[in-house]
């Protein structure tokens, strides 16, 4: 039986991540340290599979680093400090640790020989020039190459996620391991922790149901790539055999949506139609981040679940949650 670990998997993406494993059929390792502000949760709160298939370690990974050689089929590396937008701009040096955590990760992949080595990369990795408004368009794998001149990434989160790759680059040519990255976009899903936009706007918009206005951070005109956290986890599923050695895939939907017209599809689906507004006194980001789907489409990939429709799941879930929030009190 296969065996994957699957380091800071107890975030929002390590928890979908790790269902979907043990769904297939896979023993499956987890290390997190549950690092306060990062959206991780104990497994206690969301592990529901049943016997021996599954261990957690409540560690930072590179502790775990350090026991006894294991080997794995699979190692999912998720494992990064990492928030909204507040802490990727308040917190850069904290972010920073992530090299230092993806540098042991290499090296013990070089001592351990994984079957194969999925690194957890980000569109923030892309080159900010990119996403101006002045100068902004579709980010496709390409755009990112260590044979030629790179740009400057989104703040130090992004100089982690692409050396991580560039590490990557090295395990592969120098070690001849296996070893595969993936780019998420704007990731979303119901269970997210309100750091991250999708779920705070919803769950903002909930609270402020019948006002005549509401307001979105930066100039609202700020466009990302929305996708839905099943989605992601399905292209992984789908592609993690099929990528060559030292790849890099997006995890995108190519439909760019604003933050306004966010927050307006929302207002409508909860309802009532307020003027949305910016507020120029938060954080905005890059002006547009959006993912080509060429290289996806190549691999047979298109998402299932429409913006409209992740909208109402998020939407269905919060009211639940406030609805047991009511009872408790």
């Amino acid at each position: 039986m296969a065996r994957a670990l699957v380091t800071g998997g107890c975030g929002f993406v390590g928890r979908h991540l790790i269902r979907r494993l043990l769904a297939e059929g896979l023993d499956v390792v987890c290390v997190d340290q549950l690092v306060e502000g990062t959206g991780a949760r104990h497994p206690d709160l969301w592990q529901r599979f049943p016997g021996s298939r599954f261990a957690f370690f409540e560690e930072d990974c590179r502790s775990f680093f350090l026991r006894p050689l294991e080997h794995f089929d699979y190692v999912f590396h998720l494992a990064a400090l990492v928030g909204g937008r507040v802490t990727l701009e308040a917190r850069t040096l904290d972010v920073a640790e992530d090299l230092a955590v993806d540098t042991e990760l290499w090296k013990w992949a070089a001592r351990a020989k994984p079957a194969c080595v999925v690194f957890f990369s980000s569109s923030a990795a892309y080159p900010v020039s990119l996403q101006t408004v002045a100068n902004h368009r579709l980010l496709s794998e390409d755009m990112i190459s260590f044979e030629a001149a790179i740009g400057v990434p989104d703040l130090s989160y992004g100089w982690a996620k692409l050396t991580g790759e560039y590490l990557m680059k090295l395990y592969v040519e120098r070690y001849g391991n296996r070893a595969v990255a993936y780019r998420p976009f704007s990731g979303y899903g119901e269970d997210q922790d309100l750091a991250y936009p999708f779920p705070a706007i919803c769950r903002r918009l909930l609270d402020e149901r019948g006002a005549a206005e509401v307001f979105v951070w930066g100039s609202g005109r700020q466009c990302r790539d929305f996708i839905h956290i099943d989605d992601c986890i399905d292209f992984i599923w789908q592609t993690k055999e099929l990528l060559p050695d030292g790849a890099s895939l997006n995890l995108s939907t190519g439909r760019a949506t604003s933050f306004m017209e966010l927050a307006e599809t929302i207002s409508r689906q909860i309802g009532w139609n307020p003027v949305v507004k910016g507020r120029c006194d938060r954080p905005e980001g890059v002006f547009y981040r959006c993912g080509d789907t060429a290289l996806q489409r190549s691999y047979g990939l298109a998402p299932r679940i429409s913006l409209e429709e992740g909208i109402a799941r998020m939407l269905n879930h919060l009211r639940m949650e406030q609805g047991q929030y009511d009872i408790a009190i």
